[in-house]
């Protein structure tokens, strides 16, 4: 064995203290979304699979993990069934999965009716997509969750992943979450799982509701700044806090992860891309601007793009279309969180002066919550370009064949007539309800779009209650709904 058999055990028994009758280090009392489909999976597969918690680094993934160990054991699962370990620790990384599994074992040779096998960073493992492979197919008492903070482009499409693993994305919390996780008042708002509800609202309901709403705006704000990544997200000084998001996620992610696991050596060019990207959070991508501005090639500009988008510290938006359509229109880039762009820029507080900086971080919020909030539904996001005078769409969620569009418009006093892009998309498509993010809370309500061709009417929300009722809904959903 690489290492003795002594210092490993003590690593293996480190990890996992309720062996020797201890309990689980101290954890979170709330709980995300995705805790729940995690700690289903483990107690009863619905299938022969392994899961995947995907998400960014300090997203909470092994919070999660551990949250299902306490809970398998609060259900009188035997202690030594459950095994935990992180493939950050170099012992582990050497020794493998192989290694691992004869390790406990020898350590705990009694035979289990099921294991439990909960495996962190999974992707510093070697050949951990084959390994998963063979254990879904030869140990079927054996279940099986991992996480990955940077997932090899090779997996989606190699073999042994369709049919081997099911996959669960851990974004960075939502607004809601963010209120939960700093313990901050909230009033009492009315439970709203699906946005379509809004339309048989009463004028009176959206008075009421918008005047409660007003006490969310200090909080969104300050979640804009934070962001959603939950130790970070708790740290009282907002210099502080975005200094640790520039170094413990960015960084680590372009200068560890893209090394190790990709074999990038063009670091200095890579962080360029990265910069070039938070200066356009939001907006379209030209790739030949991107090319020329920063003297890279436009392959070498793509597979960076591709990079990031794998090491979930960015989204992309295709435009609306089929065929040709998609292929040659630019894409939109949003980054993973809000907090990201003011982070890596070191805008600080400057970014609530900054009226235009401000409204792309809110639509990036805003993206963020709703992709969330749908994305296992396998919903189809776009934006929209068209019409007479080439106007946008921010956002066009394809549910079953049944368009939903979404504009952002964070500035005061949001009319009919500002909404060129939402009415020329409603009328080329005969889409009827939409829906436009606004900055204030008094600007909330229904508003007739002046179409022709169809009868369209769309519901304002302000920012704050949008993604409080996402971020809340996926929280309390029992089961998935696909109503935005």
């Amino acid at each position: 064995m690489i290492a003795p058999r002594a210092e490993l055990i003590a690593v293996l028994r480190q990890f996992n203290p309720w062996w020797d009758g201890n309990r689980v280090p101290e954890l979170p009392r709330w709980r995300r979304a995705a805790f729940r489909e995690v700690e289903s999976w483990l107690s009863a597969p619905p299938a022969p699979r392994a899961l995947l918690l995907s998400g960014a680094r300090q997203v909470g993934k092994t919070t999660i993990l551990l949250q299902a160990i306490e809970e398998l054991l609060a259900k009188g699962v035997p202690a030594t069934s459950i095994l935990y370990a992180t493939f950050d620790h170099p012992l582990l990384k050497l020794i493998g999965l192989d290694g691992l599994m004869r390790l406990w074992k020898e350590y705990e040779p009694s035979a289990r009716d099921v294991e439990y096998v909960l495996l962190d960073e999974i992707q510093y493992a070697k050949d951990w997509q084959t390994w998963i492979k063979h254990q879904v197919k030869f140990e079927p008492k054996r279940r099986i969750a991992v996480t990955g903070s940077a997932t090899p482009l090779i997996v989606e499409g190699q073999e042994s992943g369709p049919g081997r693993w099911h996959t669960v994305r851990l974004a960075p919390l939502s607004f809601y979450e963010f209120l939960q996780i700093k313990k901050l008042p909230t009033p009492k708002l009315p439970d709203v799982p699906s946005l379509r509800e809004l339309f048989s609202w009463t004028p009176a309901q959206f008075t009421r509701v918008g005047a409660l709403a007003a006490d969310l705006v200090g909080p969104f704000q300050d979640y804009l700044i934070r962001g959603g990544f939950p130790q970070i997200a708790q740290i009282e000084s907002i210099s502080l806090a975005q200094k640790l998001l520039r170094e413990d996620i960015v960084d680590k992610v372009l200068k560890r992860d893209m090394t190790a696991l990709y074999g990038v050596r063009r670091i200095l060019e890579l962080e360029q891309t990265f910069l070039y990207l938070c200066l356009h959070d939001g907006g379209l991508l030209d790739v030949q601007e991107l090319c020329r501005s920063l003297e890279v090639k436009k392959p070498t500009a793509n597979n960076f793009i591709e990079l990031l988008e794998h090491t979930h510290l960015i989204y992309r938006l295709r435009p609306f279309g089929y065929g040709k359509e998609t292929l040659r229109g630019k894409q939109k880039i949003y980054l993973a969180d809000p907090a990201i762009a003011p982070s890596v820029l070191l805008r600080g507080k400057a970014l609530l002066e900054d009226a235009a900086a401000l409204g792309l971080a809110v639509e990036t919020a805003f993206f963020k919550h709703v992709y969330t909030r749908y994305y296992a539904q396998s919903i189809g996001f776009s934006y929209w370009r068209g019409g007479p005078k080439g106007q946008e769409v921010d956002i066009i969620a394809d549910v079953n064949g049944r368009l939903v569009p979404f504009e952002v418009k964070h500035r005061a006093d949001v009319t009919p007539r500002k909404l060129a892009g939402l009415t020329a998309f409603c009328d080329e498509r005969k889409v009827s309800e939409g829906y436009v993010i606004t900055r204030d809370s008094d600007d909330f309500g229904l508003v007739r779009l002046p179409t022709k061709n169809v009868e369209a009417m769309a519901v304002k929300i302000p920012a704050p209650l949008a993604c409080y009722w996402l971020g809340r809904s996926e929280i309390l959903a029992t089961k998935l709904d696909t109503e935005p």
